[in-house]
C-alpha cells in the first residue's frame, strides 16, 4: 500500500520525514520540560479504521501543547478507501487548570490522501463516484473541548474544531488505475477536528 503523491515524490518524502520528526519531538522532547504528559487515542478515528495516537504536555499552569498523528492504510470492497496520514499540532489554553474541564485551542494540520468511492465530511475534494483522488492538504483552526477526569490516571476528552482547509489534488479515471483526468485545488471552511478521546495521564515527576 502506498499513500503517495506522484508529482514531487522527493518533496513528499521530505514532508513525511518532517512530520515524523515533529511527532517524535513532541512525544519525547516536551516531557523533558514538563511533569505531566497525556497519551491519547481518538475513538472516532478508530471507528473509521484510522490508526491514531496523540500526546499532550503541560507547559504552564493553564497552557499545554498537543500533537496527534493519524494513519489509514486500508482499502475495502470495490476499492473504497480513505488512505491518508495527517499530523495535527495544537496549543491549548485551559480556563481552570491544565487537564481539567474546559479549554480552547489553536491548531494546524497537514497530510496526504489517496481516496476513492467515499465522501469526506471536511470536503477535501469535489468527490465523484468511481474516481480516485490523490493529493495533499493543510489548514488551521480553532477548537473547543472538555476534559472529564474519571480517575487520577484515566480521563475522557471531547473536542471539536472549525477552520480553513486547503487541498491540492489529482483526479484519476478509476479507483485502481486509469489516466490522470485533471488537477485542481480547493479551499473550504468547516470541520477541522472532531475527537472523543480516551486519555491516560503520566506523572513524570515521580520518575525523576
Amino acid at each position: 500500500m502506498h499513500v503517495v503523491i506522484k508529482r514531487g515524490q522527493a518533496n513528499m518524502i521530505c514532508k513525511v520525514k518532517t512530520a515524523v520528526f515533529l511527532l517524535l519531538f513532541f512525544v519525547y522532547g516536551l516531557p523533558l520540560a514538563s511533569q505531566n504528559l497525556a497519551l491519547k487515542n481518538n475513538v472516532l478515528y478508530d471507528l473509521t479504521t484510522t490508526l491514531n495516537f496523540g500526546a499532550e504536555a503541560r507547559l504552564a499552569p493553564q497552557w499545554t501543547a498537543e500533537i496527534s498523528g493519524n494513519y489509514n492504510p486500508f482499502a475495502f470492497k470495490e476499492n473504497t478507501k480513505w488512505k491518508h496520514w495527517m499530523v495535527q499540532p495544537e496549543v491549548r489554553y485551559w480556563f481552570c487548570e491544565s487537564f481539567n474541564r474546559h479549554f480552547i485551542g489553536l491548531h494546524l494540520m497537514g497530510g496526504v490522501f489517496n481516496m476513492s468511492n467515499i465522501d469526506v465530511p471536511i470536503v477535501l475534494v469535489p468527490t465523484e463516484k468511481g474516481r480516485r483522488y490523490e493529493g495533499e492538504m493543510f489548514g488551521a483552526g480553532l477548537s473547543y473541548g472538555f476534559h472529564h477526569i474519571l480517575t487520577p490516571r484515566l480521563s475522557l476528552e471531547y473536542s471539536i474544531g472549525l477552520g480553513w482547509l486547503h487541498s491540492e489534488y489529482e483526479k484519476y479515471q478509476c479507483p485502481r488505475c486509469g489516466s490522470l483526468l485533471e488537477t485542481g485545488s480547493k479551499d473550504a471552511f468547516g470541520l477541522t477536528k472532531a475527537a472523543v478521546s480516551v486519555v491516560y495521564m503520566l506523572d513524570l515527576s515521580k520518575k525523576k
